[in-house]
């Protein structure tokens, strides 16, 4: 089988070992490197069993069998063999800004002019990444929805250097590898995905926190609700099917929503007697003891639907 080329993925947990299953999906050698070694050597055994269990289920990506696609990935306990003749380097180290400003400069020493530098980071803005960097306009990032594998929305975010062609480049590496990128026009803290997220996060925290609603209800809201048609629909056309059109939608609830959302509140620090409550809540539904479990039915699930809704698309 002949390669595509060669991808790094630097930093090899769950975000990196999903990042190496969905390159290899599409062909394209993948070196993992982990400064831990046996971070690493557990991720290709996990790989090994999910891809394979996906395969089982029918629910593999990419037209290579799961055999191909094993082959296709590799590690190394060396940065510079990781990086060496890769035309794409997949930081997805943990989300801390000082260790990644130091993987970045030490990527930075390591890159030839043409290798693309790409950060799972899901806050940090590439800019601060990038800063003093020899290599500042190859930095992008391209931060996942977690999991990868089973959601295919990843945000690409350049900075105001970034050459264009990197951000071409990176675009259709995403559609190659089966992904949804959306762009960030510009950098902001948060990005997109997380200041929705958030937004979703905080309001649910005052529902419990005010006595509204019980952990277990505000969830369902989403699951049964919200969630059922926001798998199809984003929130804009959501509003546009909801009456005859945005500007019908507008003038039907703007008002509504506006006077319903200044009484938020302020935003909630997720401490104290309220997370103790919640934490509480979630363990009689989800035990510590079985999250890997959940984790498992969740990504059966989230498979599933990716597959219905191709064939939905088709």
């Amino acid at each position: 089988m002949a390669s595509k080329g060669k991808i790094a993925v630097v930093g090899s947990g769950l975000i990196g070992h999903s990042w190496a299953m969905l390159f290899a999906s599409a062909g394209y050698n993948v070196t993992i490197y982990d400064r831990d070694s046996n971070v690493s050597l557990a991720a290709l055994k996990t790989i090994e069993k999910e891809l394979r269990e996906l395969e089982a289920n029918q629910l593999l990506r990419g037209n290579l069998s799961a055999e191909e696609q094993l082959k296709c990935i590799t590690r190394t306990e060396s940065l510079e063999d990781c990086v060496k003749n890769s035309f794409f380097v997949q930081e997805s180290v943990p989300e801390n800004e000082e260790l990644k400003k130091i993987v970045f400069q030490k990527l930075d020493q390591l890159a030839t002019d043409d290798v693309i530098l790409c950060s799972s980071t899901s806050c940090i803005t590439p800019s601060k990444l990038s800063e003093n960097m020899k290599h500042k306009t190859q930095v992008i990032v391209a931060h996942p929805c977690n999991p990868p594998y089973y959601v295919p929305v990843v945000e690409i975010i350049p900075t105001s250097v970034t050459k264009p062609e990197v951000l071409s480049k990176t675009v259709d590496l995403m559609k190659e590898i089966g992904q949804k990128p959306v762009v960030c026009k510009k950098e902001i803290y948060g990005a997109a995905i997380n200041r929705m997220q958030y937004a979703i996060i905080n309001e649910c925290w005052r529902l419990v926190q005010d006595g509204v609603m019980s952990v277990e209800d505000v969830d369902a809201v989403m699951s049964e609700g919200l969630g059922m048609r926001y798998a199809f629909l984003g929130t804009f056309e959501t509003c546009h099917l909801n009456a005859n059109g945005m500007i019908d939608y507008c003038e039907r609830y703007a008002k509504g929503i506006h006077n319903v959302s200044e009484t938020f509140g302020p935003v909630p620090k997720m401490e104290g007697n309220v997370a103790e409550e919640i934490h509480r809540q979630m363990c009689e539904k989800v035990p510590l003891h079985s999250l890997d479990v959940r984790r498992k039915w969740r990504d059966d699930r989230l498979a599933c639907l990716a597959k219905l809704k191709k064939t939905l698309n088709q």
